[in-house]
């Protein structure tokens, strides 16, 4: 469901300044994003890497008819401004961006903001919590999408629950973080990966494979699947 006219026209626009994603095509992802707010208000780094990776050749090349995402069915978990899944959804995914609640005013904004965009595909924001009931996002989708999802050492057991849950033996998940070196970020990475390898496989995909420009040392990006 998008904001009403009403709703939209009433938002502050003081509260929010924009950043941009061009696509391969030469449209733009306008993301409005919050002066103030928790981390879910900005699109981060890796968010733009991980949506820019969703156009490489490998899953969209328009010139050889290749299009992966093509009515694929797509959830993004941790979504924040929905950097990510507005891409998948451009690409023709059907997909559905979760956050907590106090996200979903800003992701449907920014739904609303890029629905020109968004032709042969879908979007529609949902809350979820982690560890919560997963009954509304099954059957399970083709892929998962998460960037900068590991940050908080009490979120890490539910993220991992919610995505044994979610996730069936075909489904991808695909998680770009950025590696961070201060406090708590190493042990709380270490314990996600630690916790994760007991019922997924991990593959990091190289720097060859990512977008050419949009690409960093300090930011990963991992294809995970369930254990056979």
């Amino acid at each position: 469901m998008f904001l009403s006219a009403n709703m939209a026209a009433n938002i502050n626009a003081s509260h929010y300044f924009v950043r941009e994603i061009d696509k391969n095509d030469g449209c733009t992802l306008k993301l409005k994003q919050c002066y103030m707010g928790d981390v879910g208000c900005v699109v981060w780094d890796a968010a733009i890497v991980l949506a820019k990776y969703l156009e490489t050749k490998q899953f969209y090349e328009p010139s050889s008819g290749v299009n992966v995402w093509a009515d694929r069915r797509v959830l993004e978990l941790g979504a924040g401004t929905g950097a990510v899944g507005l891409m998948a959804a451009a690409l023709g995914a059907q997909v559905t961006v979760t956050d907590l609640e106090d996200l979903q005013t800003l992701l449907r904004l920014n739904i609303q903001e890029n629905q020109t965009l968004i032709k042969s595909g879908s979007i529609t924001a949902k809350v979820l919590k982690w560890g919560e009931d997963v009954s509304e996002y099954l059957p399970p989708p083709h892929y998962i999408l998460m960037a900068d999802c590991i940050y908080y050492e009490q979120s890490i057991v539910p993220l991992v629950e919610s995505l044994k849950l979610l996730s069936g033996p075909e489904t991808c998940i695909i998680c770009c973080y950025e590696q961070r070196t201060e406090g708590v970020n190493p042990k709380v990475e270490s314990q996600f990966f630690k916790l994760l390898q007991q019922h997924f496989v991990c593959e990091e995909i190289p720097a060859d494979k990512q977008d050419p420009e949009f690409n960093c040392p300090d930011i990963h990006i991992l294809h995970i699947r369930r254990k056979v």
